[in-house]
């Protein structure tokens, strides 16, 4: 019997949940709001009829491996509980695993959202032929994930991988993490829009200026089609995305040295606007970068990568799909003392 997983992508917008057979393909998405607004219990009622609809609709066709949920925000992983979510403003110190395997009867796997679009990415997209990346998910804010070994590296408690609160700017912009210049600062939608209503104050961008003028959806998206039409005061901004990717990037080259770092998020569609100038940086500011950059070794040699994401937004909807079956495989394998025994 083919093998699935339910995997849950909970945004502070969208709420998407997708039964995934183990070969990556898609059986069933469901989409609906997330709703935030009408509180957590609720978002977890919606949450949990879904996963029980698709259950029902192929538990003649298919054993189901499991449930895998990614959210934004700070998770304890032993207890599965969100500390704190900036999208989920009632999610603090919430016991989101036990309150859904309770409704459900089923074990979850509750994963940061970051985290689920690198195991996506690994597993289906760009990383899938390497066991050793970092990614950077460019949105509303940026999220990270580790994978080290095919697995993600959670850290002392689950928290590792917050790569968008590296600092780029001392005494930068403030964040809402409580600190100021961190990557989210810079490098996400938010802070595009930001960039862009400053440079727009200064009185030194009337081209943003004249694009902003009636424009209710003034976003990240028309400031980037405003960059590549040759409007300076675009170029600018993305210039600065670009630069600050390079900073927090090059960093973790040095810390870590692998061999793939990956960005997506939807800030990534801009990717000819910023790469120019975060790759001229990166070469800058990470002497292992400019030393091992693919175009300065010879081919075969080990290489760093600094690639585009493959999977788009469906990243974290792969990613926490396959949570459960990597759990099934680990338990399946034999400890080191059974092997020798």
């Amino acid at each position: 019997m083919r093998v699935y997983s339910i995997g849950v992508d909970l945004g502070g917008t969208n709420l998407r949940i997708a039964a995934v057979d183990s070969e990556g393909k898609l059986l069933e998405k469901l989409t609906s709001g997330a709703e935030v607004q009408r509180g957590r219990d609720f978002v977890i009622g919606e949450m949990c009829d879904a996963i029980q609809s698709l259950s029902v609709k192929f538990r003649d066709s298919a054993q189901l491996a499991g449930i895998g949920i990614g959210v934004p925000g700070f998770i304890d992983m032993d207890t599965g509980t969100v500390m704190r979510s900036p999208n989920l403003p009632d999610w603090i110190n919430f016991p989101v695993r036990e309150q859904i395997e309770r409704k459900l009867g089923a074990t979850v796997i509750l994963e940061n959202d970051a985290n689920s679009a690198a195991m996506g990415e690994k597993w289906l997209g760009a990383g899938r032929n390497t066991d050793h990346m970092a990614m950077y998910t460019l949105g509303t804010g940026v999220g990270g994930g580790l994978v080290f070994n095919g697995r993600l590296w959670h850290g002392m408690n689950g928290m590792a991988g917050e790569l968008g609160h590296i600092n780029v700017e001392p005494e930068g912009h403030p964040c809402g993490c409580g600190s100021r210049g961190c990557l989210e600062q810079y490098a996400s939608a938010t802070a595009i829009v930001r960039m862009a209503h400053e440079a727009i104050a200064s009185g030194n961008a009337q081209d943003l200026a004249d694009g902003a003028r009636g424009n209710v959806e003034f976003t990240s998206r028309g400031i980037y089609q405003l960059a590549i039409q040759g409007h300076a005061s675009a170029q600018r901004i993305y210039q600065t995305v670009g630069r600050a990717l390079a900073i927090g990037v090059g960093g973790m080259v040095n810390a870590l040295n692998l061999p793939m770092f990956v960005i997506g998020g939807g800030v990534a569609s801009a990717w000819d606007a910023f790469a120019p100038t975060m790759f001229a940086e990166l070469k800058v500011r990470s002497f292992i970068y400019s030393i091992t950059a693919q175009d300065h070794v010879e081919p075969g040699q080990k290489h760093t990568v600094v690639t585009i994401a493959l999977l788009g937004s469906d990243a974290g909807l792969y990613g926490a799909a396959r949570l459960p079956m990597l759990q099934t495989i680990s338990q399946s394998q034999p400890t080191r003392s059974q092997a020798h025994a």
